[in-house]
């Protein structure tokens, strides 16, 4: 007799039960697109996120919701006028259990939906290991790691609630895997590496509920933080000898990335990391 609907044979003749409930419906969106999509990003008024919100509305996601406990400037308004009613601003503490749940409840209420949440505030300080006092590690890891942690499980929550296959993408950073030479931070490639592994982890638990976390580690990317990495004096013969793109990547070259693995495509990719360092000779 055929195996049931419920059960799928192995190698060795023994059937074993198979869940369908993380199964995509019929019907399935194989497109890579976010279409329909209500996505939240957290620390989008400038820098990477906004360039990530950018490719998110690129790609038709239906709103995209900025988390950020700064105020928004004249980029982010200059692009709400080009995706007009589908970018807006949520004031939020990523370091608060309570701001984060509050943020995405607004959500929730608001579009009736949550699809996908892109962690990505951080904060970076380069300086060498001992000029760091515990203050300045303690505020890295509170914002890097607590930070990421709080958006993940409170997504985790909410889509659960909602019964929704959601995606966590994490913003992770090529310091997590070995020292960034041009501008060494012990503290922030830790911090990295914390997030980094926290992707498997969590991909892991929450892959029952159809949750999929995964993470990115960009190199270096043009920012008001990074302005000062091409205007070293090094900077070219580095680029000569260690090869590798010779610049930084702009923001948004990030996004295709961040796209898929949000995207409905990406039903059943979970626990990885996506690189992208044009330059990582250089490091």
């Amino acid at each position: 007799m055929p195996p049931s609907a419920q059960e799928t044979p192995i190698d060795n003749g023994v059937t074993a039960p198979m869940s369908m409930s993380t199964l995509p419906q019929a019907g399935h969106q194989w497109q890579i697109s976010l279409q329909g999509k209500v996505i939240t990003i957290t620390g989008a008024n400038q820098g990477i996120g906004l360039g990530l919100a950018e490719v998110c509305l690129a790609n038709a996601a239906v709103k995209v919701y900025s988390l950020d406990i700064s105020d928004p400037g004249p980029e982010f308004a200059a692009m709400q006028k080009q995706y007009p009613n589908k970018l807006a601003y949520l004031h939020t503490d990523v370091t608060s259990e309570e701001s984060v749940a509050k943020a995405l409840d607004a959500v929730v209420e608001t579009e009736g939906r949550f699809d996908g949440m892109i962690a990505n505030a951080g904060m970076t300080r380069h300086q060498p290991a001992l000029d760091f006092t515990m203050a300045q590690v303690e505020q890295l890891f509170k914002l890097n790691v607590f930070g990421a942690w709080n958006c993940a499980t409170a997504a985790a929550k909410k889509f659960i609630k909602l019964k929704t296959k959601g995606a966590i993408v994490f913003t992770a950073s090529m310091t997590s895997y070995r020292p960034n030479r041009a501008a060494p931070s012990a503290p922030y490639g830790a911090t990295k590496a914390a997030v980094r592994n926290m992707t498997h982890t969590l991909a892991m638990e929450w892959a029952e509920h159809g949750i999929r976390v995964n993470s990115i580690s960009p190199g270096f990317v043009k920012t008001a933080l990074t302005y000062y990495v091409e205007k070293s004096p090094d900077w070219d013969t580095k680029m000569k000898y260690y090869g590798g793109m010779p610049r930084l990547a702009l923001p948004q070259e990030l996004g295709g990335a961040y796209v898929y693995l949000l995207s409905d495509t990406a039903t059943y990719t979970t626990g990885i990391d996506i690189p992208i360092a044009g330059i990582v000779g250089a490091w």
